[in-house]
């Protein structure tokens, strides 16, 4: 069963916010898509599990950016 979640992302300006927000948590294990909405802060990610919030903080953090 999969499962799709939306997170707010804090920080995001432009289109290579979003490529490295994307990119950083299409790496966690698991995850089949990521749908990132510039103009309205958030991430959605569908997973085949449900993920780990700290997982998903730390693949933020990691692309520069801030889970809200």
């Amino acid at each position: 069963m999969t499962r799709t979640t939306t997170y707010d992302v804090q920080g995001m300006t432009c289109a290579h916010c979003v490529g490295s927000v994307t990119g950083e948590i299409s790496r966690i294990e698991g995850v089949q898509d990521v749908q990132v909405d510039l103009a309205g802060g958030t991430v959605t990610v569908t997973s085949e599990a449900e993920l780990e919030r700290a997982t998903v903080r730390s693949a933020v953090e990691d692309a520069g950016y801030e889970l809200g």
